[in-house]
């Protein structure tokens, strides 16, 4: 028995090999759902998806800033599943910038990616999920969000993250009388294709020093707390903020 037997999940960016967003959608695939990878190139996303175990995924082009993709991306996965039970809003982009560095498009490009993504593709899904009153979102946020800057990401990632957690909370008191769950992760120094190359050797004692566990965290740790957030294990919790660090930061 998986936990998302017929269940159904929207994810976006997905297409990523070693990303977040696949190895979410590949662990709930194993638990019966089946998924819809949603990112930029149409090719990738359905490449993604054919990877998936188990059949009948699928995988689109969307671009989450535009309101309207959203829209009409959202109605295309309703015409191949019938329903959609689950968004995992996972599509985002970082920048490592100092705050006097960010000129307006870095500013418009962090922000519009993660916070108006967030925004556009949960308003696209949830007329569908108070229609038939039930639902789980899960927003990505980020560790950077909640000590002020991380690894990678300039003040303007810290910003987008932490709207998340501001946007998370406030639908999820507004949704919850319609049965529908709102969610956030915030993961730590993960090992993904964003974070790979990126590091000399210097700066990778320096990170692992400050996680408690002592190794960077995999994608299949966020996974694992996307699964449960998902699914009916988490049937009364609504509005959290998870933390998938490692113990890198405990508050």
């Amino acid at each position: 028995m998986g936990l998302l037997d017929g269940k159904t999940a929207i994810i976006t960016g997905a297409a990523s090999p070693r990303g977040l967003g696949k190895a979410s959608a590949r662990l709930f695939a194993e638990h019966g759902a089946r998924v819809a990878i949603l990112d930029l190139d149409a090719a990738q996303s359905e490449a993604a998806a054919a990877d998936l175990p188990g059949a009948g995924h699928i995988g689109l082009a969307c671009d989450v800033t535009d309101k309207w993709a959203c829209i009409d991306t959202v109605a295309a996965v309703l015409d191949a599943f019938g329903q959609v039970d689950i968004l995992i809003n996972n599509a985002g982009i970082t920048q490592p910038l100092k705050v006097m560095e960010i000129e307006p498009g870095n500013y418009d490009a962090v922000l519009d990616v993660n916070l108006r993504g967030t925004l556009y593709m949960s308003q696209a899904l949830i007329p569908h999920l108070r229609e038939r009153n039930t639902g789980a979102i899960v927003n990505m946020s980020s560790v950077s969000a909640q000590r002020g800057g991380g690894i990678f990401g300039g003040p303007h990632y810290s910003a987008a993250k932490a709207g998340i957690l501001g946007l998370t909370k406030a639908m999820a008191r507004e949704l919850a009388p319609d049965g529908i769950r709102v969610n956030a992760i915030c993961p730590g120094f993960i090992a993904t294709d964003i974070t790979a190359g990126k590091l000399t050797p210097e700066m990778k004692v320096t990170i692992l020093d400050g996680i408690p566990m002592g190794r960077a965290g995999e994608a299949s740790d966020v996974a694992g707390c996307a699964l449960f957030l998902a699914s009916d294990l988490s049937a009364y919790v609504t509005g959290s903020e998870v933390d998938v660090n490692g113990g890198s930061l405990i508050h």
